[in-house]
């Protein structure tokens, strides 16, 4: 695909999404020893199911076009988002359903893979419209166990949210009245309608544990050129929606990291300085696009500050944002993939080729999933996390403390315990605190996973072919223990 030349690379053409996704899954297999059946069970996708429905809208009816691709169902139920978008296509989401697999087996997620898509532009449509419009889709989905708690569970995806996952379980609950399970047919739910604490941050969070993983290991860090720990690094982020907000805020205000570049849809702001994430969020909301930021130069053509020299270079929207046109002129030595597919095939070589260490999708934006897992299993026990056990720990804590302070009390030696220590200490760990521990510990797993075949398998180069190989080996591992 990618071919040298003097003085560059030329390459015949740029793979699409879904190609990408085929050709380092064949890359990946080309390192195994599977039977030819079993490849081509894991590689193909089961089932794709194609809507297209009518909604009366002011005055007219309107008929809009969705999707629902189940890739793998070595596990169910079957997990992946629900997007709404106009570049919305049949390949597109059978290509999301196949990372959904492949991410689901890297974090342990007892999932197989699927998404859904809707054509829509969700800001031409006021709010009641769209929920007419979600509604709609989910009827036609839930009549055919596409949308199930034991089956097929949606969640969160780009254009929707919090909101219309309220929508999809509501009408599902509408349709199956005795269902007793029914919150758990999708996640990413608002915390009032069975959602979870945590799982709106859960990518962006997942994205800086990712990152913190990767610089507890010096011999990875200086793969990637570069030294010490993440307090003091540069970065750029493209797309501050809520993956990309979420993780520029929490590295920065918990680590240290400074992000000179956020790239929007309408261009660019740019401080060597350093960005104030929460102030330049605040004026996308109110101003619809980061021009008129007064705090930074901004750049018109934003795509072009992916090139700037940084640290640490963060793609948070779409895929394909670096490709073979922009690949060889990247300057960051470290890619974090915090989009679905934002590196092409033909950008992956280029850029590996250059010494560029990318941590790949499925492993960096594996959070949403991890936490929908989480949320899942809260509305299947049906009892928040930390209910029964919170209460206990700050008991058996505070007899502890009780215990020091009395022996200093008794043998007078005067000792006390450190400012803001008890109180610490006696509190119990909330939802979030354990949703938190809970990705926390998934992405120290999964990485470690890769890393070890990365450094111990002589053809995984990178660690996209580690995952790869992480992740086909488990689920072959479950259609084996099926008998297949």
């Amino acid at each position: 695909m990618v071919i040298h030349v003097q003085g560059g690379f030329f390459v015949k053409h740029e793979p699409s999404f879904r190609d990408s996704v085929d050709l380092m899954f064949n890359r990946a297999v080309a390192l195994m020893d599977l039977s030819p059946g079993l490849e081509e069970k894991i590689r193909v996708c089961n089932a794709t199911y194609t809507v297209r429905f009518g909604v009366r809208l002011r005055g007219a009816i309107h008929t809009f076009t969705g999707y629902r691709s189940v890739h793998s169902e070595h596990l169910e139920p079957v997990k992946g988002g629900i997007r709404y978008s106009l570049g919305v296509h049949q390949d597109e989401v059978e290509a999301l359903a196949a990372l959904m697999t492949y991410k689901c087996a890297l974090v342990e997620a007892p999932f197989g893979g699927s998404k859904g898509g809707l054509c829509v532009d969700p800001r031409a449509w006021e709010e009641h419209e769209l929920e007419m419009i979600t509604r709609r889709f989910t009827f036609e989905l839930v009549k055919r166990d596409l949308i199930h708690p034991s089956q097929n569970v949606p969640a969160p995806d780009m254009g929707t949210g919090e909101r219309e996952m309220a929508w999809i379980a509501d009408q599902y609950k509408r349709m199956h009245t005795t269902d007793i399970n029914g919150a758990a047919c999708v996640t990413g739910k608002p915390i009032n309608a069975g959602g979870i604490h945590g799982r709106t941050e859960a990518t962006g969070r997942g994205v800086q544990y990712a990152l913190r993983e990767f610089f507890r290991h010096p011999d990875d860090v200086a793969k990637a050129r570069m030294s010490g720990g993440l307090e003091g690094k540069t970065a750029v982020v493209q797309g501050l929606g809520n993956v990309g907000y979420h993780a520029a805020k929490f590295l920065t205000e918990e680590d240290g990291l400074k992000v000179i570049a956020v790239i929007e849809r309408d261009g660019a702001i740019h401080d060597p300085h350093g960005i104030d994430i929460d102030k330049l969020r605040h004026w996308i909301d109110g101003h619809g696009g980061v021009a008129g930021y007064p705090d930074g130069e901004y750049v018109e053509n934003g795509a072009t500050l992916l090139e700037t020299e940084c640290d640490i270079l963060i793609p948070a929207a779409l895929e394909g944002t670096i490709n073979i046109n922009n690949a060889a002129r990247i300057k960051a030595p470290l890619i974090i993939e915090a989009a679905n597919g934002p590196v092409t095939a033909g950008a992956n070589d280029i850029l590996l080729d250059k010494g560029c260490v990318i941590i790949p999708d499925m492993y960096a934006n594996a959070g949403g999933v991890t936490v929908s897992y989480f949320e899942w299993v809260k509305n299947l026990s049906h009892i928040r996390f930390g209910r029964m056990q919170r209460r206990q720990e700050e008991a058996r804590h505070e007899l502890i403390v009780n215990e020091l302070e009395r022996l200093s009390r008794d043998r007078d030696l005067g000792w006390t315990l450190s400012p803001g220590f008890k109180q610490k200490y006696l509190r119990g760990a909330d939802e979030l605190e354990l949703v938190r521990s809970g990705l926390d510990d998934t992405m120290r797993a999964a990485y470690q996973s890769m890393r070890e075949v990365w450094h111990g398998h002589e053809g995984a180069k990178d660690l996209r072919t580690a995952a790869y190989l992480v992740a086909i080996r488990r689920v072959a591992a479950s259609y084996r223990a099926k008998g297949l």
